[in-house]
């Protein structure tokens, strides 16, 4: 039921954790961020790694990463945000 809502829908935005165990999970003093683009599918720029955020943010050490997903008009433009948290 969920497939027809998203496709009716001129844009989507998503935030999800990226960790599989969440229970003892620290967030951290510091926030990173990097991502990556696309534009109708045929061009693609950026680094949108875990790396590339925890350089962003100036940690050493990652506690807890986040996805963050952004499409407009039917994945005529198409953002992905990797957000990590640490120290």
């Amino acid at each position: 039921m969920l497939l027809p809502a998203l496709g009716l829908s001129s844009c989507i935005h998503i935030k999800r954790p990226l960790d599989i165990d969440l229970q003892e999970t620290k967030v951290g003093t510091k926030t990173g961020a990097s991502h990556w683009q696309a534009v109708l599918g045929l061009v693609a720029w950026g680094d949108g790694g875990v790396h590339a955020a925890a350089r962003n943010g100036g940690l050493s050490v990652i506690y807890h990463a986040d996805e963050e997903i952004l499409a407009i008009l039917f994945f005529v433009y198409f953002r992905n945000k990797t957000i990590v948290y640490g120290e």
